[in-house]
């Protein structure tokens, strides 16, 4: 039996994956490391980051100072428009192309290069590669965006190393954000291990092939992290903006649809319309699957945040994960289609993952959800936070997969 305790403060529980601590107090890690927000001098460690970022500058050898990774939603907009616009630096924005896109996503995505006026370089890597792979998580690891995380974390590292622009610039880190898993004065980078372990599942790419599966090396050597040696070599280094600026992601979002008519979108599990917007499966098939697994999804990641700012309050939170985790998923059949298989063979799958300390089996394909939820008592909340999120929503959003597209631009 698996003993476990939740913060005083917010939602979160020792039970969380990336690992969480909470102290004699009730308090959790990820509070704590929180409180540095209103306690560290944000002043200073700005003029840190442009100490760092200036001595990248363009030189005669380059003709870009950094690479930003991007995509048509999350913290895109706002990452760029402290590089271009605060730092004055000239960047080469790198994407991977997750083929979910939404047409709000592809939207987003062409009027960021064009507001900010900058070059990108897409990865488009095999499509056949892509649903080959994705089956093979998604049977093996539950997990239908493994291929989507090594991508976006693989890419921007490839072409770091290719064109030699030594500093990547990254937007928050999620251990630190959620878990507390590093200070914000200890600076720390990207690294390999980090991608390994949390954002793969502790898999890399050459642990998918197997003398019994389908995949080939054709099919994985794009997932590749290059060399270590090569990467000292040129002297990568990816760093996290909210290590210097005061991360705040519904704040920025919003000043993103005020100066640069970001898209939001509407989502059926959650109240967050700025979130992963880019994405038909994120908050849906992969959100479901984080709840099987964990007893817990994304909603809960939204909510403990707002806690956090003191947004809403800790009962409220309740009341609005109770309303949103076990919500249906809408866009099903959109990824059955893509990925060629039956309706029957994915609920096989979700059954095969649920976790049973969160999920009770009553009978055949009946089950009891007893997630980290269940431990609260729902309570009335007169919360307006949802009503606080803006609408302004795509007027080209189509019910199906954008694959490739400059997307529209007004």
């Amino acid at each position: 039996m698996k003993t476990f305790k939740f913060c005083k403060l917010c939602l979160y529980s020792t039970l969380h994956p990336f690992g969480l601590t909470i102290d004699e107090d009730g308090i959790c890690s990820g509070c704590k490391i929180h409180r540095e927000k209103e306690t560290l001098d944000w002043s200073h460690r700005f003029k840190l980051l442009k100490r760092i970022t200036n001595s990248y500058k363009l030189s005669s050898k380059r003709n870009y100072d950094c690479i930003v990774p991007v995509t048509g939603g999350t913290d895109s907009f706002f990452t760029l428009h402290i590089v271009k616009n605060v730092l004055k630096l000239n960047p080469l924005l790198v994407s991977y192309n997750k083929y979910f896109n939404t047409s709000t996503g592809i939207e987003n995505l062409s009027n960021l290069r064009v507001k900010f006026d900058a070059d990108i370089l897409i990865q488009n890597v095999n499509p056949i590669s892509v649903k080959k792979i994705t089956k093979h998580t998604m049977f093996n690891l539950g997990s239908i965006y493994w291929p989507i995380l090594a991508g976006q974390t693989s890419f921007p590292v490839q072409i770091a190393c290719k064109y030699q622009i030594p500093l990547i610039i990254w937007g928050a880190h999620q251990g630190i954000e959620q878990v507390g898993m590093h200070s914000y004065t200890s600076e720390v980078e990207m690294s390999r291990r980090y991608r390994k372990n949390h954002d793969l599942m502790g898999i890399e790419a050459d642990d998918l092939l197997d003398n019994f599966d389908t995949l080939k090396e054709s099919d994985i050597f794009q997932y590749r992290y290059p060399d270590d040696t090569l990467i000292e070599k040129i002297g990568v280094r990816g760093i996290y903006l909210n290590n210097y600026i005061r991360w705040d992601q519904k704040s920025q979002n919003e000043l993103m649809v005020t100066l640069y008519k970001y898209k939001t979108k509407k989502f059926n599990r959650t109240f967050d319309k700025y979130d992963h917007v880019d994405c038909f499966n994120y908050m849906e098939i992969h959100d479901l699957l984080k709840l099987f697994k964990h007893g817990y999804s994304k909603v809960t990641d939204q909510v403990n945040r707002e806690i956090r700012f003191g947004r809403i309050s800790r009962s409220q939170g309740v009341h609005i994960i109770k309303k949103y985790e076990l919500k249906e998923i809408i866009n099903l059949n959109l990824f059955l289609e893509w990925m060629n298989i039956k309706e029957d063979s994915i609920l096989f799958l979700f059954n095969q993952i649920k976790n049973e300390f969160f999920w009770k089996k009553i009978d055949n394909d009946k089950w009891k959800f007893e997630g980290l939820s269940s431990y609260f008592t729902k309570e009335i909340s007169r919360n307006s936070l949802e009503d606080s999120y803006l609408n302004n929503t795509s007027r080209h959003e189509k019910n199906k997969y954008i694959i490739f597209g400059k997307g529209w631009y007004s």
